[in-house]
């Protein structure tokens, strides 16, 4: 099989830089390693910048229409009182909140419009396991179908956007400088009930930090617990982690219950990382292929979206006149490279000044920085428009199919 670019991974990252290539009339094929997108305790952080990049390409009306949840502030909720982190309603422009969403939802959005389009094609349950390289330069992919049959797929540009644990990394021999954290997440969820609070929070006490997310019907929570703790926490049994849940947030104590075991969580080993160099000739790595987020400010889809745009925007032109000089992938790294570097800066702050401090004893009194002026104006900033935000600058050039609508899962449609 023969295609312009071929993306290994089909996440935030690959499904935005696959529809953005396929509007523009670039032959694109997008691989997934699963079945589908259903995998749970992923990030659902939809941040103002990707709402606005979701305007710039048609799709914003399509989103909202989606099942999520909107946060106009962050908080902190300590033993002392709630400590407020970001009031989003003082951004400019049309989106003044965090929009949650599923992940998987998400990414059905991105793939079913990418199918209208009849350069775009979709292939799932496809893992990498080799590069193609001919000249010195990478010239596609080997994948391993659910049969376990093996193909290969020539392309003009290869894309890793397959995550933190990149196949595709892996097989080009490219290892990321790893900054180290001082957490590992446990997920779960238990149900919500009439009367819980709406926002979204932070929990933090006594050497205790749990995430709370509003999911409509259940409580998606996030126990964050020291670097490799997931073993000790285990040992200590189930009961454990339902009493944590109690002393942290009691609103939940009556439904500890219904959590079961630690087969009904996930565990995210956490990771702050980057590559020296996201490019070889014929491949570029983006998302967490290049660099891996900590979960702090919730910001990695809107990093790993971020980098499909300006992908798009760069190679764009490139992939229609056929050919990307090393002098265009390395362009895509000087752009993200800054805000990549400033956001991971500012994680490994708080992981190191709040975090670690926090998961070894109790939390001391935090001051209200929020009330100076220049904290409360720039943190949302922060938080919601990110560094250097990205707009689609790639024109459409391929006519939509008609027959397609925005409904039903895209690789239904997607031969």
């Amino acid at each position: 099989m023969e295609t312009t670019c071929v993306i290994a991974g089909g996440g935030p990252a690959g499904a935005m830089l696959a529809l953005l290539l396929a509007r523009a009339g670039v032959d694109v094929t997008l691989l997934e390693k699963h079945a589908d997108f259903l995998r749970d305790f992923r990030g659902d952080t939809i941040h103002p910048s990707t709402l606005q990049i979701l305007d710039e390409i048609g799709l914003g009306e399509a989103f909202h229409r989606l099942p999520h949840r909107k946060a106009h502030t962050l908080s902190m909720r300590t033993d002392d009182g709630e400590v407020p982190i970001a009031d989003l309603r003082r951004l400019p422009g049309k989106y003044q909140y965090i929009a949650f969403v599923p992940q998987w939802d998400f990414l059905d959005l991105l793939t079913r419009e990418a199918s209208a389009y009849p350069n775009f094609h979709l292939l799932m349950n496809a893992k990498v396991v080799d590069l193609v390289r001919h000249d010195g330069a990478v010239r596609g992919v080997r994948y391993r179908d659910e049969r376990g049959e093996e193909h290969e797929i020539r392309a003009v540009l290869t894309v890793a956007a397959d995550g933190r644990h990149s196949d595709v990394r892996r097989a080009a021999g490219l290892a990321p400088k790893r900054f180290g954290a001082p957490m590992d997440v446990v997920w779960f969820r238990l149900p919500r009930a009439e009367g819980d609070p709406e926002q979204p929070f932070l929990r933090a006490s006594a050497g205790r930090l749990m995430v709370a997310i509003n999911r409509e019907t259940y409580w998606q929570l996030a126990y964050i617990i020291p670097k490799g703790g997931f073993a000790a926490l285990e040992a200590k049994g189930v009961g454990e982690l339902r009493r944590e849940v109690g002393r942290l947030l009691p609103f939940l104590g009556g439904r500890t219950g219904e959590l079961h075991g630690f087969d009904q969580t996930g565990v995210l080993s956490v990771e702050v990382n980057r590559l020296t160099r996201w490019h070889l000739p014929g491949l570029l790595l983006i998302g967490d292929a290049a660099h891996a987020m900590s979960p702090v400010f919730g910001v990695g889809i809107n990093l790993a979206v971020a980098d499909a745009v300006a992908a798009a925007n760069v190679v764009g032109p490139a992939l229609l006149r056929g050919r990307v000089p090393a002098a265009v992938l390395a362009r895509v790294q000087r752009r993200r490279k800054v805000p990549t570097i400033v956001v991971q800066t500012a994680q490994r702050v708080v992981q190191d000044r709040l975090i670690r401090p926090a998961l070894a004893g109790p939390v001391g009194r935090i001051p209200a920085l929020t009330r100076v002026p220049a904290v409360r104006s720039l943190v949302p900033r922060f938080i919601g428009l990110g560094v250097l935000p990205e707009h689609v600058r790639l024109p459409l050039r391929e006519k939509r199919s008609q027959q397609m609508d925005r409904t039903g899962p895209a690789q239904d449609r997607v031969q």
